[in-house]
């Protein structure tokens, strides 16, 4: 489903990615796996068009995508779950739902229903609090919120960036849950996730990333038991 070829990208001179390959199948969890500042927020910004790739190749169902505007990339399918969950606090639960047709390829009342119907089987509380603003939320729900939103349009892989950080240990096993039924749902998912063993108990498999490049890759079961996940991420 989604592939990268040795892509390399940059801030500024700074030379960020150097040479990232990863694989992520249609219906997989995949993790990736690093400390702070070795390139996996950059990995999923170049997958989404925030920064370009300066070599290499991104694709997406065959489709080279590298380089291409956020939006366009995000209407072929790819949902974003940015880190501190952005939000629009000042807007309703519904109206930060509807914010995410906005990456449909074609908007319809009935893809509206649909959606929304989905959304909040999944997330009932997101209908008990649809009508308050999204500040009102706990930090949990906002979660929630964040990733329901990516899923409004016809969402087939969806990029997420720390989605348990800075909650309390229950809801931290409240989202892994939530990444686990995406997968029932049919919804591929790249994780990007600095707890590592909360990761590896949802994904299929994994890679880790040193100095903006994968240094190993195995399943997850590989990566739990391998001396290198301990050496490199301290678990």
């Amino acid at each position: 489903m989604l592939k990268l070829t040795d892509v390399h990208a940059y801030y500024g001179t700074s030379h960020v990615l150097q040479g990232v390959s990863l694989e992520v199948k249609d219906g997989e969890i995949v993790a990736l796996l690093g400390r702070n500042g070795m390139g996996k927020t950059t990995t999923l910004k170049a997958i989404m068009g925030f920064v370009k790739p300066q070599g290499g190749g991104v694709a997406f169902n065959g489709r080279a995508i590298g380089g291409l505007r956020p939006h366009t990339v995000a209407c072929l399918g790819i949902g974003y779950v940015p880190e501190n969950r952005r939000i629009f606090p000042g807007l309703s639960v519904l109206e930060n739902l509807e914010l995410g047709l906005s990456n449909a390829a074609r908007i319809t009342n009935g893809l509206r229903k649909k959606n929304l119907e989905r959304v909040f089987h999944h997330f009932p509380i997101l209908l008990e609090k649809a009508g308050q603003a999204g500040r009102n939320l706990s930090g949990g729900q906002q979660q929630m919120l964040t990733i329901a939103r990516a899923m409004m349009g016809e969402t087939k892989l969806i990029l997420m960036d720390e989605p348990t950080q800075g909650l309390a240990p229950a809801l931290v096993r409240e989202i892994r849950d939530i990444i686990r039924e995406l997968k029932g749902m049919g919804i591929t998912v790249l994780l990007v996730e600095q707890n590592a063993r909360v990761a590896l108990n949802v994904a299929d498999r994994g890679y880790i990333m040193e100095k903006g490049q994968v240094v190993f890759e195995g399943s997850a079961e590989a990566l739990r038991t391998s001396d290198l996940t301990k050496e490199k991420l301290g678990v």
